[in-house]
């Protein structure tokens, strides 16, 4: 049975929580802080892949006053015809994201999951048993370098989650909507999800 708005979205807001609670404890275990980083995550080319967090993140964005919402909007207008640009380069886009002000999120109680992951160590195993380990950010590569025994953030149940609420969320429509693959800008782009 499908989910309705609100309920996916206290489901989705709850499994927020954890991934911070997971966030900040292998934060706290490789002694990453945020805290006057040079190199801004903000600016990492991210693809986005669930209808669900799309839909939040637009949920958030039409609880901003009409003005703030618009410049946003512009600036992910900018950013995806920048990011196409250096992309038709053959360059991996750097760009701030278009929610970005001044090193805060705009939305940040509905900044989308991998914004709320990006950073420390972790690992991911796949549904076919593949492995799949990130390094976590320059900042936290750094700290662990010469760390032998470097905790790792298992991301793992995390996912299997947001995948469960995804399927949930969009009930008889799972299969024959096209699959998600957009930034952050092209999600606001676009406008919020429809099906």
């Amino acid at each position: 049975m499908k989910l309705t708005s609100k309920a996916a979205f206290r489901k989705l807001a709850a499994l927020y929580k954890r991934m911070g609670d997971a966030y900040a404890d292998a934060a706290t275990r490789v002694g990453l802080s945020c805290a006057d980083c040079e190199d801004n995550c903000c600016t990492s080319y991210f693809q986005h892949h669930t209808y669900v967090e799309w839909a939040y993140l637009w949920h958030g964005l039409n609880a901003l006053p009409e003005a703030r919402r618009q410049d946003y909007l512009a600036r992910a207008e900018d950013y995806a015809a920048q990011a196409r640009q250096a992309l038709d380069a053959g360059e991996r886009p750097r760009i701030m994201c278009p929610l970005n002000d001044g090193g805060l999120c705009g939305v940040y109680e509905h900044r989308l999951m991998i914004c709320r992951m990006h950073g420390v160590p972790n690992v991911l195993v796949k549904p076919n048993g593949q492995r799949v380990q990130f390094a976590g950010c320059f900042r936290s590569q750094a700290l662990t370098r010469e760390v032998d025994d470097v905790f790792v953030l298992d991301r793992t149940p995390l996912y299997r989650d947001l995948a469960r609420l995804e399927m949930d969320y969009l009930g008889s429509k799972l299969r024959q909507l096209p699959r998600v693959d957009l930034t952050l800008a092209e999600m606001l782009v676009a406008g919020p999800p429809r099906f």
